[in-house]
């Protein structure tokens, strides 16, 4: 008998359980998952390497290359990685829950600046992150638990902002940024959607070298919506990817950070090295929380020290110790601002040698944008449809959107781009 009542039981549970009955009959239990669609950057870099056409080239990925096209190691990175590994008190040790405290506590002078009052006035937090992406999620989750409001990320962003506010759980919204007729900022009706957000809204800014459009507002236009976000009380929350990268000048690229400090504002800000130090792979990142008064520094702390252990345990060590040792070793630090130069003053390059050659062969439409906009990215304006002939009739790879990376350009290939583009706008609408 109680055998057979056991049996029933079994039998209940299966009906009104399908995943354990699909582990019953051997069948897995993740039948019901769906396909999940590729990343659109790194599934373009597969298609590329997969091609085998000679003379494919790559603008989507979002990575430095040399004029050969390779990546291209700082010659100042070599210079520390080759310290640090010499160095007999080198090891593998766990870091603290919030990282190699040299590096956060110079990444927070990096992006606020060394003479910045709320660095002199000890009102902030810096903790070590993976990379910019996991700056942004740990910022996310902070912003849910503690001031929890909708957030608005510009349109377009960066890919990525959407799926990490999302899982976050923050409610996503977008304010309207570029403007395709100009090809340039659509600032009055930025303006007037930040206005229009509820009062107390989380505003995702990017400081430099927007991406994907490469548009950045002028300082007039920061002091602009600096305003807005002070009338409404909203939460200015950057995400600073290419300081230094985009114009080869650290300060001038973090100047935009530095004001809404200096206008009072509390605010969150995402560093990454991974462009401007190279450091693709060692996702080296900084998470800095700029607060009103030192006295809640100890509590903020506290609380992104528990969701990062409950996260990551702990960031990786090598990547922060090599760029901790440039950012704390004047020679070092120096050699990298040269270095900085080399890659922004190339990328500079080949956006005025893409638009040279397209007015040589007189493409239709205006290219001043190419030459106009800044950093890595370039927002073509290309449709959906002319970037699928791209891709398929000359072997050309860029995202969707028409953005391309002008560092996937060099002298021998900036012509062959530049006639497949002049090829599509004339004959593809």
């Amino acid at each position: 008998m109680a055998s057979a009542n056991r049996i029933n039981q079994l039998s209940s549970h299966l009906s009104s359980n399908p995943h354990a009955a699909a582990m019953s009959s051997g069948d897995s239990a993740f039948t019901h998952v769906t396909q999940a669609p590729p990343d659109p950057i790194l599934h373009l870099s597969h298609l590329h390497s997969e091609d085998t056409f000679e003379k494919r080239i790559n603008v989507g990925v979002g990575a430095y290359r040399d004029e050969n096209g390779k990546p291209w190691v700082l010659p100042v990175v070599r210079k520390a990685e080759k310290q640090l590994i010499q160095d007999p008190k080198f090891d593998h040790e766990y870091l603290p829950i919030d990282g190699l405290k040299p590096f956060y506590e110079a990444s927070v002078r990096l992006i606020l600046g060394k003479d910045s009052a709320a660095v002199k006035e000890k009102r902030y937090v810096g903790i070590q992150t993976i990379s910019g992406s996991g700056a942004v999620r740990l910022g996310g989750a902070f912003l849910n638990r503690f001031r929890k409001a909708k957030i608005y990320v510009s349109n377009p962003t960066w890919g990525n902002h959407h799926d990490i506010f999302k899982d976050a759980e923050l409610e996503v919204h977008t304010y309207p940024y570029w403007d395709p007729k100009t090809r340039g900022l659509a600032l009055e009706d930025m303006l007037k959607s930040l206005k229009d957000a509820p009062n107390g809204s989380i505003i995702v800014l990017h400081p430099c070298a927007h991406n994907p459009t490469g548009v950045d507002p002028t300082p007039e236009q920061w002091r602009q919506i600096a305003a807005v976000l002070k009338e409404k009380s909203h939460f200015p929350f950057f995400d600073c990817a290419y300081q230094g990268f985009a114009t080869g000048d650290l300060d001038r690229d973090a100047s935009a950070v530095r004001y809404f400090v200096e206008q009072g504002f509390e605010l969150l800000v995402c560093q990454s090295y991974s462009k401007n130090l190279g450091l693709y792979g060692e996702r080296a990142g900084c998470l800095t929380v700029v607060l009103k008064s030192a006295s809640v520094v100890p509590q903020v702390r506290s609380q992104l020290v528990r969701l990062q252990r409950a996260a990551i345990s702990s960031p990786p060590a090598f990547g922060a110790r090599v760029a901790s040792l440039i950012l704390n070793d004047e020679t070092m630090f120096r050699e990298w601002t040269e270095q900085l130069k080399i890659m922004s003053g190339r990328i500079q390059t080949m956006r005025k040698l893409l638009h040279d050659a397209l007015i040589e062969l007189k493409t239709p439409g205006t290219w001043n944008h190419i030459t106009d906009q800044i950093g890595m990215f370039c927002y073509t304006g290309l449709s959906v449809k002319q970037v699928g002939v791209m891709k398929e009739k000359y072997h050309v790879y860029l995202t969707d959107n028409g953005r391309i990376s002008v560092a996937g350009l060099n002298q021998s290939n900036v012509r062959t781009f530049a006639e497949a583009l002049d090829w599509v706008v004339r004959n593809v609408n």
